[in-house]
């Protein structure tokens, strides 16, 4: 019997309402993770007079990408291929579209949820990446330069990352391996974090010397709720197999508890102290390097990709506050992006070519002897690392093409008065009105 989109009964033949269920709860959670997640803990590590900026570049992340999400950037990303590396534009906004069977975005099997899930669950990663990248720039970039920006990168960037790994795009076709997010999200993000931050220069000079968090609590409610939305990252991206969905929740527990550990063991043996903010760094890592590996690998693999998480970038963050290279002290990444998430995420793409497990990665790649190198396949890892390569180039490329655009059209800078005031100059607000009207805070 043949099965419409639109049928007479409430639930089309095809659709399970099991994964169904399931896939709208991991587009939750991969939405949480991002709005307030993100948010919360951002804004809580920023300085009390810029907790209202940082705040803002995340929401503004978050709403703009839905609207370009659904209006063209969806099928860049996942539709049929114009191109080896981006799909045809378009919006996905008709119900035709939005109530048909969803395909696997690899392998092109047809799965049994509506594609209006998958647009919802595909929707989380994008908002995710671009809120990162926010974190590298807060605390100076205009708003209207950030305005401009969130779109161009979605759709020169972002998209074409996603089409050429998940989509059956070119990296796809070659066997490289990313399950939920290493090289699309965090790797991407965390190069045009740094390279948007050259571009914009550095804070003020007395931010740049001393930017103690405003709240550390909200910092902790933020990690928290990044932590939960994490498992709708890593559980949402098996699609096809339950099994692989509920090991990649274990695998991804495991890295980020791994990691937080290491990183806290080190903050005490160097600092002699253990740090909060330290924990949340390394819960961060650990769940950037689990993402490309999290449902591909097997647990004892996971304690050792969090292992090499919470220590070496621990050691880049490090080197990077002691050197004086004119370099590193031209890129002002507020919240170290490029060590939480591209250092990280370099780690767990390399990482995933050692540890792939051969039955595991069946599952998701349509090519054949994508094992890792513990099972005799040593070109795994050589891929990887060459298309960890390719994306850096792409996203440092692209960036700069961005914001050589954008700073001819407007500033990408705030004027002196504005960053040396902070939020009260920029937005009229302040996080915590704790003082009578009139009355500025004193810097």
């Amino acid at each position: 019997m043949k099965c419409s989109y639109l049928s007479s009964s409430s639930t089309p033949c095809w659709m399970d309402k099991g994964s169904n269920a399931w896939m709208m709860v991991a587009a939750i959670l991969a939405g949480l993770a991002t709005m307030p997640g993100l948010l919360l803990l951002y804004s809580g590590i920023a300085r009390k007079k810029w907790a209202v900026n940082t705040a803002f570049l995340t929401l503004y992340a978050f709403t703009a990408s839905l609207i370009c999400w659904v209006t063209i950037c969806h099928n860049l990303a996942f539709g049929s291929h114009l191109l080896p590396f981006w799909g045809t534009p378009g919006p996905v906004l008709y119900t035709k579209f939005l109530l048909s069977r969803s395909q696997h975005p690899a392998t092109h099997q047809d799965l049994d949820f509506p594609s209006a899930t998958m647009v919802a669950f595909q929707f989380g990663f994008a908002a995710n990446s671009v809120a990162i990248v926010s974190s590298a720039v807060s605390a100076r970039i205009t708003f209207q330069a950030w305005a401009v920006f969130v779109p161009l990168w979605l759709i020169f960037s972002y998209t074409v990352g996603a089409s050429s790994i998940w989509s059956g795009g070119f990296f796809s076709r070659w066997g490289v391996l990313d399950f939920a997010g290493g090289y699309v999200v965090h790797l991407s993000a965390g190069v045009s974090g740094a390279v948007l931050a050259h571009w914009v220069g550095p804070r003020h000079p007395v931010d740049r010397a001393r930017y103690p968090p405003n709240n550390v609590m909200l910092v902790l409610a933020g990690a928290g709720l990044v932590w939960l939305g994490w498992i709708g990252f890593a559980g949402g991206s098996a699609f096809l197999s339950p099994q692989q969905a509920s090991l990649a929740v274990v695998n991804t527990n495991i890295a980020a508890a791994t990691s937080l550990l290491v990183w806290t063991s080190l903050d005490v043996f160097y600092h002699g102290q253990p740090s909060v903010l330290g924990a949340v760094q390394g819960l961060m890592t650990g769940l950037v390097a689990i993402s490309p590996a999290a449902g591909l690998v097997e647990g004892w693999a996971s304690m050792c990709i969090g292992l090499c998480s919470g220590s070496l970038p621990w050691l880049t963050r490090l080197c990077h506050q002691k050197t004086t290279a004119k370099f590193c002290e031209e890129v002002d990444d507020t919240a170290g992006a490029v060590h939480t998430h591209g250092i990280a995420a370099l780690i767990g793409v390399l990482l995933t070519g050692f540890f792939a497990h051969p039955r595991l990665t069946a599952m998701v790649s349509p090519v054949s002897g994508s094992e890792g190198v513990i099972f005799g396949n040593f070109q795994l890892v050589l891929k990887q690392l060459a298309a960890a390569l390719l994306v850096i180039l792409w996203n440092v490329a692209v960036t700069t093409l961005i914001c050589v655009v954008v700073k001819r059209l407007m500033k990408l800078r705030m004027s002196d008065d504005q960053l040396r005031i902070g939020d009260d100059a920029v937005h009229g607000e302040e996080a915590y009105a704790v003082w009578e009207d009139g009355e500025k805070t004193t810097l």
